[in-house]
């Protein structure tokens, strides 16, 4: 059983590691993304993590990422599994990519963000720093899928396109039906497949999930925003980057003829190519994530994104059909 921590008690109220609580009246574990955040960064600067190097500790603010390596390549493996659902999990060797030398295009965050821009906001709520995004945030639903491990690796081109350590990376998509979260009636009370996750000394980030399903009128994606710092991974209006990952045609062909990801294949086919995204169209390169794997055994997948923070980062809503 997880020991929840108890607060200590000051003279100016009630603390955890030296930091006011800012509910005193809730738990330590309910305070809020805010709180959590400065948690997170108050560890990785008094255990010195960034100067040991990835790895160097194990966090409690968020779920330990994938061990990485320094080759170039990635592999998968895991125990197969028949209905190829979230219950596999892969056990993933995950490489740093090189790091990019351009600047990642500027995207749209879409229709279903939930940072806040229209209304729907889940940056601050508690717990949504974390590396497995696969369940809801209150111990709702979990979604299903094939699995995937998907690292960003960034880097800093305002800093000589060194590694963008300690930068913040919000990731969301839709699940296997190709539905959002907190947005889709049938999974509006849902907040699966959201989270947060602070580079480490290598830029990288390194998130649990599921391959996204295809929704008609768009090719299957990622949406992704980049933040300085953790602290400021509340607040849409600190974002440096907003973009997506997109997948390549023969890794969906092959997760799409599943049974669990029903119309995917023919809104995929609808679509015909990438060249046909109202997004990717007029280009894919700098999107494009890398992977490894099968359907049976799940994904690893990685993308490196170069962020200049010196350029003005706009926040586009829009940029997919709306869903019921």
């Amino acid at each position: 059983m997880t020991r929840i921590p108890e607060p200590d008690q000051t003279p100016l109220g009630p603390a955890y590691e030296g930091r006011l609580l800012d509910r005193p009246d809730d738990e330590v574990v309910d305070q809020g993304a805010s709180f959590d955040m400065r948690t997170l960064v108050s560890r990785r600067n008094v255990l010195g993590i960034v100067g040991l190097g990835a790895g160097a500790v194990a966090l409690a603010a968020c779920t330990p990422q994938t061990a990485a390596s320094t080759a170039t390549t990635a592999t998968a493996t895991a125990t197969p599994t028949a209905s190829a659902t979230a219950s596999a999990t892969p056990t993933a060797t995950a490489a740093a990519a090189a790091y990019a030398s351009e600047e990642i295009p500027q995207e749209t965050n879409g229709p279903y963000p939930a940072d806040g821009t229209n209304g729907v906001d889940v940056l601050n709520q508690s717990g949504i720093v974390r590396s497995d995004i696969r369940s809801s945030l209150d111990g709702g639903a979990t979604a299903e899928g094939v699995p995937l491990t998907f690292t960003f690796t960034l880097s800093d081109l305002a800093n000589g396109n060194a590694a963008y350590a300690g930068a913040a990376v919000y990731v969301w998509h839709c699940d296997a039906d190709g539905l959002y979260s907190m947005y889709s009636d049938a999974v509006v009370d849902e907040t699966y497949l959201r989270g947060i996750q602070v580079a480490d000394a290598q830029g990288r980030v390194t998130f649990t999930t599921i391959v996204p399903g295809c929704y008609s009128g768009r090719w299957t994606h990622i949406h992704f925003e980049v933040y300085p710092d953790a602290a400021s991974a509340t607040n849409v209006s600190n974002q440096i980057a907003t973009s997506q990952v997109a997948f390549p045609q023969d890794m969906l062909d092959a997760v799409y003829a599943l049974d669990s990801y029903p119309d995917s294949a023919r809104n995929l086919a609808q679509i015909g190519s990438l060249s046909n995204d109202n997004v990717f169209s007029d280009g894919w390169d700098l999107e494009m994530g890398t992977f490894t794997g099968d359907p049976s055994t799940g994904y690893v997948g990685s993308l490196a994104v170069a962020i200049d923070a010196t350029t003005e980062a706009t926040v586009s809503g829009g940029g997919g059909p709306s869903r019921p």
